[in-house]
């Protein structure tokens, strides 16, 4: 599969087989994101991968009840280890370099086979209380990992001409 073909047709998976995800296909996808980019190449992050069945069961009510989420056999959940680091152009650096990590993520596990939800709607606190995250560590993004038992259609997308500017920004 090439790239563009796994851009195009990944899915955001909220239905998980209960089969196990290999180390070798779980391996592959972690290596993803140790290779992204990250500002200054400093890669102030760290990757939690829960597999245990009894600790994701305690997520559920940090990530609000949405079962799903903790069927999957995998949870990851990506961190930023110096989360007051701020770009030039005024954003957080953990942010903008999880978001990259974790999009790599994405596109691995569907490579393999894999489904993935990027989850944003949860509760820092809990998440960090259940797994030991240190205070000063930002827990950014929970994305269950599996196979698919299910292949949704692909979502409504703006067309090309609604979103992209060429030299200004036009409304």
């Amino acid at each position: 599969m090439d790239v563009f073909s796994a851009i195009q047709t990944r899915r955001s998976i909220r239905k998980y087989s209960t089969r196990p995800v290999e180390d070798e296909k779980l391996n592959k996808v972690l290596e993803a994101a140790r290779l992204a980019p990250s500002a200054r190449n400093l890669q102030d992050w760290k990757f939690i991968v829960v597999r245990d069945e009894e600790i994701r069961s305690k997520l559920l009510d940090a990530v609000k009840g949405r079962d799903f989420i903790v069927k999957a056999p995998v949870i990851i959940v990506a961190c930023g280890t110096e989360p007051e680091g701020i770009m030039a152009c005024g954003q957080y650096k953990y942010t903008i370099d999880l978001s990259i990590a974790m999009s790599f993520i994405m596109l691995e596990a569907h490579e393999q086979g894999l489904g993935t939800c990027w989850i944003g709607n949860f509760d820092e606190q809990k998440v960090k209380e259940v797994l030991g995250i240190p205070e000063r560590v930002r827990a950014a993004v929970v994305m269950p990992l599996g196979y698919p038992d299910e292949s949704p259609d692909q979502r409504y997308r703006k067309s090309i001409d609604e979103i992209v500017c060429y030299d200004m920004y036009k409304e």
